[in-house]
């Protein structure tokens, strides 16, 4: 009896101590120490779900970038901008032009002593400024996300003002060197902020050393759960397949593999690893929710309508032209981010970095296709599957090839223009020099060079 009154007793008065649980707040680290692209864009997406699932009460950037894609620091601005859990930023040395965008984008921005924020200027791989209509989508897109956060109000004895807690006008300055800010940028210099300098403009909100004094001093956190995000194998290959240079290198092997296919006989390597880069390609996109089903069944209509013309109709019309036309747009709308056949968000740098990666990928293909031919049969990489050896310095076979010269023949499987031939029951390569032959076809050698016969329709 007394047992059960003590229980109680306990129950009534010291629940807190019975039934208490850990209350420390969560605070989630998502590191982000390298060029801004689709690897970093993974790191921040994966990293903001597990905190939600940790129901985290603050997310934390730890950021150290000169830069990278600005479609991938597009898409991580939205993700921070409409997060459910407020996203802070320290600055852990550098946050310039990609990782300023970023960073202006966060709640609060926290900055190590000497750090900087900045030279948003959009430029190409080689360093060099864009066309300025780059320039100006990036202008807007940063004094967007300034004008994000608001204004502050003061009232000054009778007088109200509103000031914005980041001024746009500053951050569009970090883009366009044209923009004068009396004290704090002349005209010609695109801007970048010190700590000091974006403490007193409102661009940082603290200067700290270390990540736990952001969350102890300025996050007001003295006790606190510290969880991180831990990137894994597969977010780094991921990241990997979706680099748009990877891209384009998949995209030559597409081009440069169908390529080789037409030129020679039945299936062999060329059209494997065009179909092996495809998968590659198509994969981590329909894996990430980018490329929707039309755009894969585009892409297979147009291997489909190529197949056609390789094997069913006779040379290269409007059916092998009609399956290179919908095999290029099932590329390009795969790197879309596009809502079945909505187009509505899809930005202008969107379109362009599709286009670009698509059209660098197909002129490196037809580079690869002039440079790999130009190998067969000597010192390149396709020289073990090609025919090296002088057979000038075979008499015998020489002689009784050479006696075949006006010989007629049949045409055992198509030439397009390479195949087979047989003539007198024997079977010999040989190449058209008239274009498509199809099977079956009466033909006449024209001339034999090593032991390779070439061949037109008798």
């Amino acid at each position: 009896m007394k047992i059960h009154l003590i229980i109680v007793f306990a129950f009534f008065f010291f629940p807190g101590y019975i039934f208490a649980e850990n209350t420390q707040p969560i605070v989630y680290l998502i590191n982000i120490d390298k060029e801004i692209n689709p690897t970093s864009r993974i790191y921040l997406s994966k990293g903001m779900q597990e905190a939600e699932k940790l129901n985290a009460d603050q997310i934390l950037l730890r950021l150290n970038t000169y830069g990278g894609s600005v479609v991938d620091a597009d898409s991580m601005r939205s993700a921070i901008l409409y997060s459910p859990i407020p996203v802070s930023v320290f600055i852990d040395n550098n946050a310039a032009s990609a990782g300023a965008l970023i960073s202006i984008a966060c709640e609060k921005i926290y900055m190590r002593k000497g750090a900087n924020i900045g030279a948003a200027t959009v430029v190409d791989g080689t360093g060099e400024k864009m066309h300025d209509k780059y320039q100006s989508y990036m202008r807007s897109t940063i004094r967007a996300t300034a004008e994000t956060h608001g204004k502050d109000t003061i009232i000054s004895g009778n007088d109200t003002i509103y000031r914005w807690i980041r001024d746009p006008y500053i951050a569009e300055a970090m883009v366009d060197g044209s923009v004068y800010i009396p004290n704090v940028v002349d005209s010609g210099k695109v801007l970048t902020l010190t700590a000091q300098e974006a403490l007193k403009l409102g661009f940082c909100d603290g200067i700290a050393e270390s990540v736990h004094e952001v969350i102890t001093q300025y996050m007001g956190y003295p006790e606190y759960q510290l969880a991180e995000f831990k990137p894994s194998v597969h977010d780094n290959v991921k990241g990997f397949l979706m680099n748009p240079a990877f891209q384009a290198i998949l995209i030559m092997i597409i081009i440069a593999g169908i390529y080789f296919e037409l030129q020679s006989p039945g299936i062999g390597f060329p059209i494997i690893a065009a179909v092996t880069a495809a998968i590659l390609y198509f994969a981590p996109l329909y894996i990430d929710g980018l490329v929707q089903y039309w755009e894969i069944i585009v892409f297979i209509i147009g291997l489909i309508l190529i197949g056609v013309e390789i094997f069913i109709i006779p040379g290269f019309g409007i059916t092998g032209i009609s399956g290179v036309i919908l095999i290029v747009v099932g590329l390009c709308f795969a790197l879309l981010d596009n809502d079945g056949f909505s187009f509505k968000e899809i930005q202008a740098p969107d379109i362009s970095r599709s286009v670009l990666t698509v059209l660098s990928g197909t002129i490196l293909g037809f580079i690869a296709m002039i440079y790999l031919s130009s190998k067969i049969g000597s010192k390149g990489l396709l020289r073990k599957i090609a025919l090296t050896t002088d057979l000038e310095t075979s008499t015998s076979i020489d002689l009784e090839v050479k006696t075949l010269v006006g010989a007629s023949g049949e045409a055992v499987t198509v030439l397009r223009p390479s195949g087979k031939i047989i003539i007198n029951n024997e079977i010999y390569d040989a190449v058209s020099e008239t274009g498509f032959i199809e099977k079956g076809t009466k033909i006449k050698v024209n001339k034999v060079e090593n032991a390779q016969f070439y061949v037109e329709p008798a």
